[in-house]
């Protein structure tokens, strides 16, 4: 199960990273590290420009964790967009983070012997799930739809040619999972509602910005997870 927790997983590092990007004096560097502590502030900091100016202009590997530098870049072109939702950015931050390791783009199991690959496989599955597992599978199904749309979108295109489902598809069934989650009663009860909202509602804004990110401002391999593509 994924969760918007990006902020809540920093490192020591990474606030030592925010500190040097932005202060502008010892006692800026002060003043930082004592804001930082406070969530609402904390969360402001996160907003200034210049951290992500930094993350582009560093030529080298950055030693930060993954976890910030996700949310960095996904809240910054999600705003651009106009999804201006902090959670949503947190939560899609860690989609990216989860999703980069290919092991895990695959379905949480449904009870049977071995975990869910393909669409067709899930839409099977949730005749008969039990309400948690119902829950998973279109959660799955919700985050498995904007990665691959959003960071393999040109790989959808391309199979779509040779009789693949369409951009389109993933996008509805995006769409249409996140909407179902929001009217979940495990949506109600962890206060996530209003995210699974966000998400069903800007799926498509989301998508365009994740493909710009995997654009101009992520290099991922795309010999490795495009093939786990749903069919």
């Amino acid at each position: 199960m994924i969760k918007a927790n990006c902020r809540d997983r920093f490192t020591a590092e990474d606030f030592d990273f925010i500190v040097k990007a932005l202060a502008r004096s010892e006692r800026d560097s002060v003043t930082l590290v004592e804001l930082l502590t406070d969530a609402e502030t904390r969360d402001t900091i996160l907003d200034d420009p210049r951290l992500f100016q930094t993350v582009l202009d560093r030529g080298g590997p950055l030693s930060i964790s993954p976890q910030l530098y996700f949310y960095i870049l996904v809240r910054h072109v999600l705003k651009e967009t106009g999804l201006n939702h902090r959670e949503a950015s947190d939560y899609v931050a860690s989609l990216l983070e989860h999703f980069s390791h290919t092991a895990r783009l695959r379905s949480p199991a449904d009870g049977r012997s071995g975990p869910i690959q393909y669409a067709s496989d899930m839409l099977i599955a949730l005749r008969n799930a039990s309400p948690h597992q119902e829950f998973l599978i279109r959660a799955h199904m919700g985050n498995y739809a904007l990665f691959i749309t959003g960071i393999f979108h040109e790989t959808v295109e391309s199979r779509w040619q040779r009789g693949a489902p369409a951009l389109s598809f993933y996008e509805e069934m995006g769409r249409s999972s996140f909407g179902a989650l929001a009217q979940h009663r495990i949506a109600r009860t962890f206060k996530m509602t209003e995210l699974f909202e966000a998400l069903s509602d800007s799926f498509h804004e989301a998508r365009l910005a994740l493909n710009r990110l995997a654009g101009t401002l992520l290099h991922l391999d795309d010999g490795g997870s495009s093939n786990l593509l749903l069919g």
